[in-house]
């Protein structure tokens, strides 16, 4: 695809806001340190089509005055030592990028986040210092055929994907003309350490110990260097179902409450993988759960809550149990990881990052091209669950989108679960693997659906 940029534009806060140093939680410095990107395609009306800067001026201006209460977002994050990291609240801005495509709607509606749309995308250069990224990058690109494509990227050192939503949920508010709706909870407090400590550090490393690395080797370089590709894949309501039923006919214990749509769906992809990997009996494989403790803490944290509140948990097993035991197996191992994350589990756990002399290596830093870090590819997966999140009917004041997705994905053992834009009860797989076991997956996660 060819895009033409026209213009890039730094977008500050409207008003004055605070501004100086703002300590981070330790699950804001712990996982991805990079931006995540989503991307959302519209049909506009007649009466959009002219002139054609009056969307970007709209975009940009509602833009500037949402940083104004979402600040921290204006800022710059700024490294302290030791893998600690610190935000900079100066109100240098965000980027904001305009282009143009000759291509049309109608020809991308399966939009897949596969690198043939990465201009549509904001690019962002990691060998620069981390403190002079900007946190929030937006790109709108105009197609011929009088659509459109917004895609956002923000950094998930400052927030996870609920308060990243916020954000941009705010933002669609004020560009309708409407007055902001939910003040984000900006004191971080909650989630950092406390001194005298508010739990015991009773978690060790074992907790945090990386992920499997394939029998034979030592490391996960040569898996790294693999070419990946990406799928969308899709169930309905009755693959679902059955699928549910399933794992549930499996349990080992009939008080035990059924398992969800994420501990089945997750636990059918990990076995697929392990069937298209043609992984080893005695292969050890880990599976990363993103778990949001925002309900799991007590006292529950506010509703708008504004940082990182996720933490990733592992389920681990060994891809000869998972392909040869009922998937009930498989979704009671996910059960049993995200069960232990009580809050005594999550004050623990950051006491325990505290204690820590160097935060280095639970950073993700693959993306940036180092080596430290969870691996979640080959013989892992990461699969991230969107299906509460309020991703669809974002309205900017032109009508919601005619598609919503990620805007990259480009990682072996990366997946999403997303809900159907159709609200018809089926279910939308995400997924990167590498090229030579993609079409194996697919062929084992609709056939194994008896």
């Amino acid at each position: 695809m060819v895009v033409s940029f026209k213009g890039c534009y730094t977008v500050k806060p409207a008003e004055a806001t605070w501004k100086g140093p703002l300590p981070l939680s330790e699950w804001d410095q712990i996982g991805t340190l990079t931006h995540v990107p989503t991307i959302y395609f519209y049909r506009l009306a007649p009466n959009w089509l002219s002139p054609a800067d009056t969307i970007s001026n709209i975009l940009r201006d509602s833009l500037s005055r949402a940083l104004v209460p979402f600040y921290p977002l204006a800022g710059r994050v700024r490294s302290i030592g030791r893998g600690r990291l610190e935000l900079d609240c100066n109100a240098e801005g965000a980027l904001f990028f305009e282009a143009e495509s000759e291509a049309k709607l109608d020809n991308i509606d399966h939009f897949s986040p596969s690198p043939e749309y990465h201009y549509l995308v904001p690019t962002i250069d990691y060998s620069v210092p981390i403190h002079e990224l900007p946190l929030v990058l937006a790109q709108l690109t105009r197609f011929k055929c009088g659509g459109i494509s917004l895609s956002i990227m923000i950094s998930h050192t400052v927030v996870d994907g609920p308060s990243a939503l916020h954000f941009i949920s705010e933002w669609a508010t004020l560009s309708r003309g409407e007055p902001l709706g939910t003040a984000p909870f900006l004191d971080r407090k909650l989630l950092r350490a406390g001194d005298p400590p508010t739990a015991p550090p009773c978690l060790d490393n074992s907790e945090y110990s990386y992920p499997p690395v394939l029998l034979g080797q030592s490391d996960n370089v040569e898996e790294e260097k693999k070419k990946n590709t990406v799928a969308m894949l899709k169930l309905s309501k009755t693959q679902v179902e059955k699928l549910k039923n399933m794992a549930n006919d499996d349990k080992s214990s009939d008080s035990c409450r059924d398992y969800t749509r994420y501990e089945t769906l997750a636990g059918h992809v990990w076995r697929c993988a392990c069937k298209a990997r043609q992984q080893k009996d005695e292969q050890p494989t880990a599976l990363a759960v993103c778990m949001d403790s925002r309900n799991r803490t007590n006292p529950p944290l506010p509703r708008a809550y504004f940082g990182n509140a996720t933490l990733d948990v592992f389920a681990t097993s060994h891809a000869g149990e998972l392909m040869s035991k009922p998937l009930g197996y498989a979704s009671s191992k996910i059960r049993q990881a995200i069960d232990k994350v009580t809050d005594t589990y999550v004050k623990s756990a950051i006491e325990f990052l505290k204690n820590q002399e160097d935060l280095t290596r639970f950073q993700e830093l693959h993306a940036l091209g180092g080596t430290e870090g969870p691996f979640c590819g080959n013989p892992n997966l990461a699969v991230v669950s969107w299906l509460t999140l309020p991703i669809y009917g974002l309205d900017f004041g032109w009508g919601k989108e005619i598609y919503m997705g990620p805007g990259a994905h480009d990682f072996d053992g990366d997946a999403l679960l997303l809900q159907s834009p159709d609200g018809d009860g089926s279910l939308i797989l995400a997924l990167c693997l590498q090229v030579a076991h993609m079409d194996a997956f697919k062929r084992h996660f609709y056939e194994d659906i008896i």
